[in-house]
């Protein structure tokens, strides 16, 4: 399928790159698992480190009924996948039952496995606890959401409550998330909790660097009145493009040019430097550039 030709379809484009993808999609949704499930047998769960979700709920469960996590994981997805598909419909469930399936079958699969690494030397120290389970599950985490599919469980709650309740998703995984994590605090401590909220931010950025990748360029947004001097700057002090864009002040009214410059970040100081040299009252924005391809 020619996915530039005018004929075909928004969905049609997506279903192709989908299908173009799929071994790889897999490959890493399988490897995804496996180092989440590595993650929580070998680091959460011994520790009663609660950071959310439903794996979160399996510990306390596991603490307080002595049920088998990954049993509960798998109880608990197939509820919410029934739920979901009432109230998200076949679409929006179709991409969380592999994962939902899956994580709990490779949690089972990699336990007696995880047995046999000695981390003795680090089991009395929380935060080394915190920090490698959380840089392994974000690297779990950005790897399974790379491939566009989910694990399931309260990724579907999560989708629920921002549909029905009117709110963002990034609010709904705070309220739910942020419920489990004080079970775990009434159950373990609260100094558990702190260590939670370590990890979740660790598996927060780890998922962007895996998912996004490093940055290693910046998006410099330039409005200056002193166009031509920065232009020359750009062009043939530093040696990168430029690109100038028309803009209009929404409150003045007045047409300016916006420059438009992408910079390797080790050239980041430089270039702001040189910029307020020349224009010390520019106005400019800077962003990472994750990717940058196309260009001359």
């Amino acid at each position: 399928m020619n996915l530039l030709s005018k004929s075909v379809k928004p969905e049609e484009i997506l279903k192709e790159i989908k299908s173009k993808f799929m071994l790889q999609r897999y490959l890493y949704l399988i490897l995804g698992i496996i180092c989440s499930s590595i993650a929580f047998n070998m680091f959460f769960l011994p520790n009663h480190l609660v950071y959310g979700g439903v794996s979160g709920l399996s510990i306390i469960a596991k603490y307080l009924t002595d049920i088998d996590p990954s049993i509960f994981m798998f109880i608990a997805s197939l509820v919410l996948l029934l739920t979901s598909l009432f109230l998200l419909g076949k679409e929006k469930t179709l991409s969380s039952v592999i994962g939902s399936i899956l994580y709990p079958l490779f949690v089972s699969l990699t336990a007696p496995f995880v047995k046999l690494i000695d981390i003795s030397e680090i089991a009395n120290e929380p935060l080394l606890i915190s920090l490698f389970g959380g840089l392994l599950a974000g690297l779990g985490a950005g790897l399974i959401f790379k491939t566009g599919f989910t694990t399931g469980g309260t990724d579907i709650l999560n989708q629920i409550v921002s549909k029905y309740f009117k709110v963002s998703l990034g609010k709904a995984m705070l309220f739910t998330d942020g419920l489990i994590v004080i079970a775990g605090g009434f159950v373990f401590g609260w100094v558990k909790v702190f260590y939670a909220l370590i990890i979740l931010y660790i598996i927060s950025s780890m998922t962007d660097k895996v998912v996004l990748g490093i940055s290693k360029s910046k998006a410099f947004y330039i409005i200056t009145s002193k166009e031509k001097e920065i232009t020359n700057y750009i062009l043939t002090t530093l040696n990168h493009g430029v690109t100038a864009i028309d803009a209009k002040g929404a409150f003045s009214g007045n047409k300016e040019k916006m420059l438009m410059a992408i910079i390797p970040t080790k050239e980041y100081f430089v270039f702001k430097e040189g910029i307020a040299e020349i224009d010390e009252e520019a106005f400019f924005i800077v962003t990472d550039a994750y990717e940058v391809s196309g260009g001359k």
